[in-house]
């Protein structure tokens, strides 16, 4: 295992040909040179290469045990070199919550065509634009939603935000992100989760780059209870992806950014800062196959919740109030009988944005577009158009294959407040509230079904 492979500028070991590892919330171990993890100890006095042992915290020290989360990290510099001294910068399309306009209201039933790409060269950074906020970013509460556009790869420059874990759901192209503890090559149908603190770069492997980020300020993203569901189904921990050790020794100038409060601050370095050759611990960067999520549903009559179709849940202050959840609606069965099948009226504490990756929903059977997104805001009502209430009122009572369909939701207790750019530059369908309007009066006071 002398020999070394260098791959995408990375140095890994020869003898280690795996991408990823296997497991959610897994206490990891992984090097990129023989005998550059320390065994039985986290820091010795000298570690093996003239490495430097780091400890990168997710929790509080004294978090529960099994809430605790922390990766330990052997790297050719310590990351006080990757600073230095900070400059101001701005990334005026990538807002913060509080961003609460007197112009705009955030109250209605909105919806949203895809964001078109741009011929301006866009990196992760440049091209990310906010789309709603929610909570209190100084507080570490709440969130907030966007839509990236990507076209350029970041080139001798790297980030990190100390605010938030980002959710990133690919929509069109392929990207990869470089991270300090390896890399990881995302596509539709997959999402990755980018932990608070931990330094990247995005290179686009195929563009141009389409996609949402759900910013989660709060407690960290983990599977939700399966409750009396039980130990299977929804998403496996198995199928949750980390990637092995990989670094960079490479010596160039490099700009750092970093998100701090909303603010974002740039310094300038000498010397590439993914520089991490071992690491072990549960604190990192991970990806999931959507198409391994195993949805599960009424098998005899009514409609279940939609929590049950929930992938990831970042708690709350409030039990089984989440900060947010991701919700996943892909292809699946419906079997109920005398059952109305699409989503039902309704409105509650939650507000929920959702995002189309491809095909049709089956609440929306128009205008909800690959791309496209829509918000219903907290106690705000809402459901199927006429033409989707006719279809699951009449069709046959019989299995019926939901097909060629992927959406989700980012679903929070706050409610989320349009930016500037979702208001007024996105391509909002000003026409969505008219989709309820050919709902008719059924009612006539005498008793039967109705036609």
């Amino acid at each position: 295992m002398n020999e070394k492979a260098i791959a995408d500028g990375f140095t890994r070991s020869a003898g280690d040909k795996s991408t990823y590892m296997s497991g959610f919330g897994n206490d990891f171990e992984t090097e990129a040179l023989p005998e550059s993890l320390p065994v039985g100890q986290n820091s010795p006095k000298k570690c093996n290469y003239g490495l430097y042992a780091e400890q990168l915290s997710g929790t509080a020290f004294t978090a529960p045990r099994g809430q605790n989360e922390r990766t330990w990290c052997y790297r050719i510099r310590p990351s006080v070199k990757h600073t230095g001294r900070f400059e101001k910068t701005s990334y005026p399309q990538w807002r913060s919550a509080p961003d609460i306009g007197e112009d705009r209201t955030s109250l209605g039933q909105y919806r949203w065509g895809a964001v078109p790409h741009s011929t301006e060269k866009l990196s992760w950074l440049s091209g990310m634009h906010t789309m709603t906020t929610a909570g209190d970013v100084n507080t570490q509460t709440g969130m907030a939603s966007h839509v990236y556009l990507v076209n350029e790869s970041m080139q001798d420059e790297y980030f990190y935000s100390a605010d938030s874990e980002l959710l990133v759901v690919p929509q069109e192209g392929r990207l990869k992100f470089c991270t300090e503890l390896g890399t990881i090559e995302l596509e539709p149908k997959e999402i990755a989760i980018i932990p608070r603190g931990l330094v990247y770069r995005v290179e686009v492997i195929e563009g141009p780059c389409r996609g949402f980020v759900c910013e989660n300020y709060g407690q960290k993203f983990d599977l939700p209870s399966r409750g009396p569901i039980g130990a299977n189904c929804l998403a496996n921990p198995r199928d949750f992806k980390s990637p092995v050790a990989a670094f960079e020794d490479r010596d160039t100038k490099s700009r750092v950014v970093i998100k701090w409060c909303g603010q974002f601050h740039e310094t300038w370095i000498d010397h590439s800062p993914l520089d991490v050759v071992a690491w072990h611990g549960n604190y990192c960067a991970y990806k999931y196959d959507l198409r391994t999520y195993s949805p599960v549903g009424a098998i005899l009559f009514d409609h279940p919740d939609p929590s049950i179709f929930t992938v990831l849940t970042a708690p709350s202050g409030i039990e089984g109030t989440a900060n947010i959840d991701f919700v996943l609606f892909r292809e699946r069965w419906l079997p109920a009988e005398n059952t109305f099948r699409p989503p039902w009226y309704h409105k509650n504490i939650m507000s929920e944005l959702m995002g189309n990756i491809f095909g049709i929903y089956d609440a929306k059977p128009e205008g909800f577009v690959p791309g496209g997104l829509s918000l219903h805001n907290m106690m705000l009502p809402h459901g199927p158009d006429q033409q989707a209430f006719e279809g699951g009122s009449n069709a046959p009572d019989e299995p019926v294959r939901l097909s060629d369909t992927m959406s989700f939701m980012f679903e929070t207790r706050f409610p989320q407040h349009l930016t500037e750019f979702a208001a007024t530059e996105a391509p909002l369908q000003d026409d969505y509230i008219d989709c309820w309007d050919t709902i008719v009066k059924k009612f006539d006071g005498t008793p039967g079904v109705k036609d």
